[in-house]
């Protein structure tokens, strides 16, 4: 395949040539060879292509066919309930379920099981809270769920005077035990990422065991998912072999203020993950999670590859402990734009400088990947991208402008390799493996508006996977 009219290390032209899944030759004017596949980049950038470091892909296909019940697309409880009754009334599934995303009480208030009955009273139905960390569900959806038999353990369930309000909290577990087991394919997902540019991502999931590794090595097999995918997950990823494609990623321990173990207990899974040769990765959005993680970490020792997922609030004090320790930083830039009205109404004025920092961990010498969070963010890399550039929210607010990037370095955010993030390089070069992504104008017009940059064409290990017309 021969690559004409393109910018390299974003500003050289040249035409790229690309055979056995790398890049074999680059120069200023390559003639076509009998019969090779000619794509003409009419001048626009070719970059390598972009990794999402944190991502959920089974969450992301479950989205898809989920109802929005959050801002942007859902403003008022007006708004909810007619989405509602409009995906009730169109959108059938075979197991009857219907599924919402992203709701914040900005939407309707804190809504509970009464509120969801009197829209939905004889569909089963759970929202999900933008944070992950909570259900909503109607009466229905509760008769269902606690009718089904299931190992015993926590129950999540709020009640108020022993009645269910319909509000689960840190209940996936409980859920999952009761829910039809089912991964849902994934090849939706993955266009829709290779029509951004993504060649690769981190599935970062928590719960990511080996039937899960085993899912996304099937959905490879049957040529479903494109991206190359590095695997978080729990203990049972030790033996996780590799596959083409897909590889072990970190250990994912979650952490939640409210209930932190005890400091030996997380030092313990740091020290077995290093065992058996994997980094970890900590998810830490409050002070206090980021201080407990820094100092078991510290304990235990790091390991090269360790991350802190999120870092969402970093103070000043804490910026020293993170580049003493060597580890990587993994950040949401996106959530500015999409959340940063909702944090500047919400979190203290003293902590709101310190929100989803950029800058200062770079300043700091801290390595710092990029990522969406899909589907707690618009899985769009190059609306992230936007985010750390203007640092502006949804309403038109400054949030922590200090922190802003140039288009440059947020463009690198996406563009280092999974096993190290923030080691962004953009030029191409030959041996390179051919996982790239062409976009419609050269860098000098892109870096004006990244929101209005269009991929058009995707390269994973030298085959074109956007767009279809290409593949």
């Amino acid at each position: 395949m021969l690559i004409r009219d393109v910018e390299i290390g974003l500003a050289r032209p040249a035409d790229v040539r690309i055979d056995a899944g790398r890049v074999v030759e680059i120069n200023s004017r390559l003639t076509p060879r009998t019969d090779e596949a000619l794509i003409d980049g009419c001048g626009g950038a070719l970059l390598p292509g972009l990794h999402d470091h944190h991502i959920h892909l089974v969450s992301v296909a479950a989205s898809l066919v989920s109802v929005p019940c959050g801002p942007p697309q859902t403003n008022s409880a007006e708004a909810l309930a007619e989405r509602l009754l409009d995906h009730a009334a169109n959108e059938p599934t075979a197991d009857g379920w219907l599924r919402g995303i992203g709701y914040h009480a900005s939407v309707a208030g804190p809504i509970d099981r009464e509120w969801l009955d009197r829209v939905l009273p004889d569909r089963p139905a759970r929202i999900q809270h933008r944070s992950g960390r909570l259900w909503i569900l109607n009466s229905c959806a509760l008769e269902r769920l606690t009718a089904v038999p299931a190992p015993l353990g926590h129950d999540p369930l709020e009640k108020v005077n022993g009645r269910p309000t319909g509000r689960i909290y840190d209940g996936d577990a409980w859920l999952r035990a009761r829910l039809p087991s089912r991964l849902r394919p994934l090849e939706d997902v993955s266009t829709l990422l290779a029509g951004f540019g993504v060649t690769g991502v981190t599935d970062a999931t928590p719960h990511n065991d080996h039937a899960h590794y085993r899912h996304f090595a099937m959905e490879r097999e049957r040529g479903a998912l494109y991206q190359n995918l590095t695997v978080m997950g729990d203990a049972s990823l030790d033996r996780a072999v590799p596959a083409d494609g897909l590889v072990r990623g970190a250990t994912k321990i979650y952490l939640r203020e409210s209930a932190l173990p005890a400091l030996e207990t997380t030092h313990d899974a740091i020290m077995n993950s290093h065992v058996a040769g994997r980094p970890v990765a900590i998810h830490c959005v409050t002070v206090a999670e980021l201080v407990f993680a820094l100092s078991a970490l510290q304990d235990a020792g790091p390991l090269p590859g360790d991350r802190i997922e999120h870092a969402s609030l970093a103070p000043p004090e804490t910026i020293a402990l993170i580049r003493d320790l060597g580890v990587t930083v993994v950040t949401q830039p996106g959530f500015v734009r999409e959340r940063g009205d909702a944090y500047l109404s919400e979190v203290s004025a003293r902590d709101v400088p310190w929100l989803y920092r950029l800058r200062g961990f770079l300043d700091a010498g801290i390595p710092l990947g990029g990522s969406t969070d899909a589907p707690y963010s618009d899985p769009s890399p190059w609306l992230a991208m936007d985010a750390a550039v203007r640092r502006v929210t949804a309403a038109g607010n400054e949030l922590g402008a200090d922190e802003a990037l140039p288009p440059e370095a947020a463009l690198g955010l996406f563009t280092g390799p999974p096993e190290a993030p923030g080691s962004a390089r953009f030029e191409i070069a030959e041996g390179d493996r051919a996982n790239l992504c062409l976009i419609d104008r050269p860098w000098r017009k892109a870096r004006q508006d990244l929101t209005a940059v269009r991929v058009a064409a995707t390269l994973i290990d030298g085959r074109v996977v956007f767009p279809v017309e290409f593949a």
